[in-house]
């Protein structure tokens, strides 16, 4: 996916619903010198403090849902798995408009989501919705990003939900260029 001439730059990351750190630390550590992170669990974010204390590539840590995330840095990717299920389709428009303004020249947001076949699926359990990809497409599209890349995970057991990867970039950001 970054294999592109336009590649985002390596600087800075956010890792969004970040969790404990896992795509933190199998991920983005690999890729970028510093990988911020968002997460609204409190206890999940001390964890993460916990497994990353003294890593100078950990930059701030910020305990928010993503709908009142306001981002105060600038990226060169935004990284966003198996978390924009939790959002309603308005907060994720705004999220994402936020994410785009907040995103460095050549910078990418990244999405890693469950996709179903026909319309939202709703998960009582945990209060998410799974969305098919015309009506991602639809919500990048309100939120001013354009699609630049998408790929369906391979090697996934077919009885479960496809998952699918979007790279997004801002619609102002391929003006710029």
């Amino acid at each position: 996916m970054f294999k592109e001439s336009n590649c985002p730059q390596w600087e800075r990351a956010l890792d969004c619903g970040a969790g404990i750190g896992r795509v933190t630390k199998d991920v983005l550590l690999n890729h970028f010198d510093t990988i911020d992170m968002v997460e609204f669990n409190g206890s999940f974010l001390d964890e993460a403090k916990k497994t990353f204390a003294g890593n100078p590539k950990i930059g701030h840590y910020f305990e928010s849902s993503l709908q009142n995330f306001e981002p105060s840095e600038q990226y060169d990717v935004v990284w966003c798995q198996w978390v924009l299920g939790h959002l309603t389709d308005n907060d994720l428009v705004e999220f994402l408009k936020r994410c785009g303004k907040a995103l460095r020249k050549g910078g990418l947001i990244i999405v890693k989501e469950n996709i179903s076949v026909e319309g939202p699926i709703m998960d009582e359990t945990d209060s998410s919705v799974t969305r098919p990809a015309k009506e991602f497409n639809k919500i990048f599209r309100l939120a001013g990003l354009k699609v630049i890349r998408q790929a369906t995970q391979t090697n996934f057991p077919r009885q479960l939900f496809s998952v699918k990867f979007f790279a997004l970039t801002s619609v102002g950001n391929l003006s710029s260029k």
